[in-house]
């Protein structure tokens, strides 16, 4: 397999509802804290699909999407960023909401309530139009779900072979039914986790041994990337060492990373898209998530114009 570019990424999973509050502290079991600020932003799926679309790589959401409120918010911000939405809304309801609790230090704590999003509903998978080197993007969440996650463990293994698979297991990574994850990985183009996410699913904290113990399960020639936050990412397989090559990233003050992971995959799609090899793409991401992380807020991955902009100024500190 050479390196993917995908011409269009295509989400068939959740998007749903962020509720983000700013806490001095998570309270303790029973007890209770004031929050700072509270603001409602589209979130979840949306975040990629956004991060990929400024930074020009055409993008399409087949997932499902509800008639309330936080449905209409959903289909008034893909429309927004110019995403294609593929599917009717559902007359199931409306979507879910994620409560995502900040702490002064930018670190994030999650309490998802699904809703629509989370089920299959009457859509077949084998309907979706797939095009020619299409990325398909996949979350833990949506392999969490029980009905959903059948559908799309069930769907995968069919997928024509010049698609691109990319799979963020993100924190719910521990809770992927063992069937379910065993029917997707060996089909997986594209593993991207943090080191936390990527230490529960290898059972080891050792980055040589995370690679050692994880790129067998994925596609030949997979590309496993593993984010490390300030430090960048480490990535290897595919034309890369298979023993992980870092890459790292600019410094700057983190505010809030919900989102960041997004805005890195969705970067690094998007430059593979253009052309770049594997690193100068995860150093472009690297670049995207850092600038992320010093916004408020999930979907806060930069325009192609602004990225460019920081790089510059990263380049030439001076100017």
């Amino acid at each position: 397999m050479t390196t993917p570019r995908p011409q269009r990424l295509l989400s068939v999973g959740s998007i749903l509802v962020d509720i983000r509050v700013e806490v001095p502290f998570l309270p303790e079991r029973g007890g209770d804290v004031l929050a700072s600020s509270t603001t409602v932003a589209t979130g979840g799926g949306f975040n990629i699909l956004a991060a990929a679309a400024r930074s020009g790589l055409p993008s399409a959401f087949a997932g499902q999407h509800g008639t309330g409120p936080h449905g209409d918010r959903i289909r008034a911000d893909l429309t927004h960023e110019g995403i294609d939405v593929l599917l009717p809304p559902s007359s199931e309801g409306d979507n879910g909401f994620c409560l995502v609790m900040v702490e002064p230090d930018g670190e994030r704590t999650f309490v998802t309530s699904p809703g629509v999003e989370a089920r299959a509903g009457n859509r077949l998978l084998t309907d979706i139009r797939l095009l020619d080197r299409d990325g398909v993007f996949l979350s833990g969440y949506d392999l969490c779900y029980p009905e959903l996650g059948r559908s799309i463990s069930a769907w995968i293994p069919a997928l024509p072979a010049n698609l691109t698979l990319v799979l963020d297991p993100g924190p719910l990574v521990g809770e992927i039914p063992a069937a379910v994850l065993g029917a997707v990985l060996p089909r997986v183009d594209i593993l991207t986790l943090n080191h936390r996410e990527a230490t529960i699913l290898a059972v080891d904290d050792a980055m040589t041994r995370i690679f050692a113990s994880t790129l067998p399960r994925l596609r030949q020639e997979a590309l496993l990337i593993v984010r490390r936050g300030r430090d960048g990412c480490t990535m290897g397989g595919g034309p890369l060492a298979e023993t992980g090559v870092h890459v790292p990233a600019p410094t700057v003050r983190m505010v809030d990373s919900t989102g960041a992971g997004d805005a890195h995959t969705g970067v690094f799609l998007a430059a593979l898209a253009e052309g770049l090899d594997p690193v100068s793409a995860a150093a472009r991401a690297n670049a995207a998530a850092a600038l992320a992380v010093t916004r408020p807020g999930p979907a806060t991955a930069p325009t192609a114009f602004e990225l460019d902009a920081f790089l510059k100024m990263h380049r030439d500190p001076d100017r």
